[in-house]
């Protein structure tokens, strides 16, 4: 069977997904089906409390790999829950989530924010899956572009899109440097390392839990920095879980019980990484099995990282960067920096 590596964020740009936005989840995904669940255009909130659907961003990835965890270990139906995982629909796990169809998804602390600000107040966070931004700037090693700054005089592969644009610009201006020195080309690519190889671009925005291990994995000479290492404002929660309000205000029980097994599952995969990538791999074999074992063991140390627990969120950090947000002008209207998230449904 043909091992499969399609970047994440080509399909979510060329689809279109969170219009405004580009700040994804900490790895890539494929094409392969969710396997736990049917079609995300099929699913739909059930009567029954105890059934719970859970819609991914993307196909699935180490970014779920607790909640599969959570499925295969009978986490879940210690906790009475029937949980259906399935792939989201054209329009967006956010609409999905915010308009009641599915009670729980996987999302990003940015495309909460346009929710928000387009209306969609159904949707709040609930937990991280991930404590930092994993993301940065991967390039050639020849080129020697160490920092933000040395990206002038070299072609960076976007998106074009907002958000994206706007990170990569507080990087780069944070280092001293000049965005405008930075040449923006259209990226398309699928697999970023053979689209550097290729030189398709000089630099490409990349998440350290998938492509810097996939060019590992290559035997590719790469410089990498992350956002975070630039500038303390750039470290957002991408991704999160993210719940439907009116759903977990009627159904508190289930929504902590939810968040324990999803919780439990994560632990399971921080504790263990290769039987957590093993499990994931049963349920998806079409994902390529050392890129998983690899992505796994990387983000064994990021799930929770210096967090007191795993899902722990930091309204302080959280606000701040919807703050950076705003003064940007990177979202429609004016954003309440508080907004967006809760604290209420994840036990310590």
């Amino acid at each position: 069977m043909q091992k499969l590596n399609l970047s994440r964020r080509h399909f979510l740009a060329g689809a279109g997904l969170a219009a405004g936005s580009a700040v994804l989840a900490g790895c890539g995904g494929t094409s392969a089906p969710a396997a736990s669940g049917s079609a995300a255009g099929s699913a739909a909130a059930s009567d029954d409390p105890n059934k719970i659907t859970f819609a991914l961003d993307w196909t699935p990835n180490t970014n779920h790999t607790g909640i599969y965890v959570a499925q295969a270990k009978g986490f879940f139906k210690d906790e009475g829950l029937e949980v259906e995982i399935v792939q989201p629909a054209e329009d967006g796990t956010e609409a999905m989530v915010g308009t009641g169809q599915v009670q729980f998804g996987v999302s990003f602390q940015d495309y909460i924010a346009n929710s928000l600000v387009s209306g969609n107040t159904g949707i709040t966070a609930v937990a991280a899956i991930i404590q930092h931004n994993t993301s940065g700037i991967m390039s050639r090693k020849e080129d020697g572009i160490t920092s933000p700054a040395k990206m002038e005089g070299h072609s960076y592969g976007t998106w074009d899109l907002p958000v994206e644009q706007g990170v990569v610009k507080q990087a780069v201006e944070s280092d001293g440097g000049d965005f405008s020195k930075v040449e923006l080309v259209p990226n398309e690519a699928s697999d970023e390392v053979s689209a550097l190889k290729a030189d398709q671009f000089d630099t490409v925005w990349v998440y350290e839990g998938w492509a810097v291990q996939n060019a590992r994995i290559q035997g590719f000479d790469y410089n990498y920095f992350s956002f975070i290492s630039v500038d303390d404002v750039l470290d957002y929660y991408t991704p999160v879980i993210a719940g439907n309000v009116d759903w977990m205000k009627a159904n508190p029980d289930q929504a902590k019980a939810f968040l324990r097994a999803a919780k439990k599952g994560y632990e399971f995969a921080i504790e263990n990484p290769d039987d957590a990538a093993d499990i994931l791999l049963e349920a998806v074999p079409e994902l390529d099995a050392d890129l998983v074992k690899e992505s796994q063991a990387y983000l064994t140390g990021q799930y929770t990282a210096d967090a007191a627990s795993w899902g722990v969120i930091d309204g302080d950090r959280w606000a701040n960067f919807y703050k950076w947000l705003n003064d940007n002008k990177l979202v429609d209207g004016d954003l309440d920096v508080t907004s967006g998230w809760t604290g209420d449904y994840l036990e310590a």
